[in-house]
């Protein structure tokens, strides 16, 4: 399966819990903090051009007007690369690469001696040429109708460092508090780090000890020599680099001690995560579980519920308090309402603070789990304090502190608007809430209940015959499942007696009454269209 860097979140000690979803499909993970649903990511199994993929490209132009270049990496759209995204060692990542495609990769890029950085301030076509081919990172999944953006300043990231091909420098995540620690890991990896390598420490190396970091350090510059080895067989565009896979970047980059459960659907993804877990945290593996029940594990563990009550244009908060989430091509609307809730405080200015401050929290959750980007604008309650004013501000501070996604966020105008930046690497994620009838399917009017079993035997009966499935897996309501369950002659015994096939039956609170859906073995959803 393709890889994808889910999550990247502050390493703050609350109760965490992530579900994993695996189907044919592709995999959909559910992170929750404190029993709320924060994040949610779907992946389809053959997607491309992810987040941290490094290419081998070719310019297809240079835009002088843009200081910018158009690059082909083999999306049906051309990829951005903007001048001030080369890096500045961008000459001698040109020089390797021509070493690299005649020579051995690894024992060329040891022995490379840096070219000069470039200016700050030069042109794209000072550096590059229509034709030439060059290494690139996917820094922005392609969004709408823009292909991906890119950047030559490329990275391979671990679990406590990222590594900086091209680059000579350290440096340490300021999120770090200790000084005398920020100092302390600074010098050790210095010490140990080869040449021709830069290295940002992240804020989970707080207290490692050096046999582990030079460890993984080593891990990172073998995954980079051994991909570039292969440069020379590589032709244009191509993947050079992936990161690991997308199981194991998930808990690379959020796995920490507040962690509760792990649990995930499928017994392969089970055992890669519970031997990575014993790799990097031997005393929690323990924590990774596989989900066994028939029904299915975001309904079990409450994903769904929540994701239909969370994604859509009204979001309730707070004893009536709701938001209004509007999207547009150029930003995002959200508007703060006191709805009916009771008015409780004293007085409308104390009841707009509060309502507020809780709409704070929910706008930080919101945009984290819809993984908004770009321009944020929210309304809230008018207040003429200005002290409430600064207290919603801090408040959504606070609140953000958990997005690790870059962030800026202005204090609230003299209109009540307070203006949000968020960085846009990915796809926006809508779902949407709006459901047709399953009962009489938009129409008004419905079959008679008392025919479905009828209709389903029917249904099942032309797929073993005509498809010749052998093994069938019917999902229907709770209250259908107890009604073709019911006695000891029962209608699924019935059914599995006549047609001389293994049919199991679920219950699922997510189908409506009339609703029923049908999986073959492989657990994928038959078309019964």
């Amino acid at each position: 399966m393709s890889i994808y860097k889910f999550f990247e979140i502050n390493y703050l000690f609350v109760n965490a819990d992530l579900f994993i979803d695996v189907t044919p499909e592709g995999m959909s993970a559910a992170l929750f903090e404190d029993k709320k649903l924060v994040e949610l990511r779907n992946e389809k199994s053959n997607i491309q051009f992810q987040v941290g993929d490094i290419y081998l490209a070719t310019i297809k132009k240079t835009m002088p007007g843009l200081n910018a270049a158009f690059v082909n990496v083999g999306y049906e759209k051309d990829a951005f690369l903007h001048y001030l995204d080369l890096g500045p060692q961008v000459k001698s990542l040109q020089k390797f690469l021509k070493q690299a495609q005649t020579k051995k990769g690894a024992g060329a890029f040891s022995k490379l001696k840096p070219e000069k950085d470039i200016n700050k301030d030069g042109s794209i076509q000072e550096v590059l040429a229509p034709g030439q081919e060059i290494l690139v990172q996917i820094a922005k999944e392609p969004i709408s109708t823009k292909g991906p953006r890119l950047t030559s300043e490329l990275s391979i990231a671990g679990r406590n460092m990222v590594l900086m091909p091209f680059s000579d420098k350290v440096s340490v995540s300021q999120k770090i508090s200790s000084v005398e620690e920020r100092i302390r890991l600074k010098k050790l990896l210095l010490s140990i780090k080869p040449k021709n390598y830069g290295i940002i420490v992240r804020t989970v190396a707080e207290g490692k000890r050096v046999a582990e970091l030079d460890k993984e350090l080593r891990t990172l510059v073998k995954h980079w020599e051994e991909h570039i080895e292969k440069i020379r067989d590589i032709k244009s565009p191509g993947l050079v680099v992936g990161e690991i896979g997308r199981v194991s970047a998930i808990l690379r980059d959020i796995l920490n001690p507040s962690f509760n459960n792990i649990v995930v659907n499928d017994q392969l993804v089970y055992r890669e995560i519970k031997e990575y877990v014993s790799l990097i945290a031997p005393d929690r593996d323990n924590i990774v579980k596989l989900h066994k029940s028939e029904i299915p594990i975001f309904e079990q563990y409450g994903v769904d519920k929540q994701t239909k009550s969370l994604f859509g244009k009204t979001v309730s908060f707070k004893s009536g308090a709701y938001l209004i989430i509007e999207h547009t091509e150029a930003l995002h609307v959200i508007d703060v309402n006191s709805g009916n809730r009771s008015k409780s405080a004293n007085d409308q200015e104390s009841n707009a603070l509060e309502v507020n401050l809780a709409a704070a929290d929910e706008i930080a959750r919101q945009l984290r789990l819809r993984d908004m980007g770009g321009i944020i604008v929210v309304d809230f309650i008018d207040m003429q304090n200005n002290d409430n004013r600064q207290k919603v501000f801090d408040q959504m501070k606070e609140a953000m502190a958990n997005d690790r996604t870059k962030h800026n966020i202005l204090p609230l105008s003299k209109f009540g608007l307070m203006q949000i930046t968020r960085q846009r690497v990915r796809p926006e994620l809508t779902i949407s809430t709006d459901e047709v009838c399953p009962t009489c399917l938009g129409t008004g009017k419905s079959v008679a209940s008392i025919i479905l079993p009828d209709q389903i035997f029917t249904v099942l009966k032309n797929l073993v015959e005509e498809k010749n499935i052998k093994k069938l897996t019917l999902r229907v309501h709770p209250f259908v499942y107890a009604y073709l369950n019911k006695g000891f002659f029962s209608i699924i015994g019935k059914w599995k007696r006549t047609l001389s096939r293994g049919i199991k039956v679920v219950p699922s609170a997510s189908l409506g009454l009339l609703e029923y859906k049908i999986f073959s073995e492989d657990k994928k959803e038959v078309d019964l269209s």
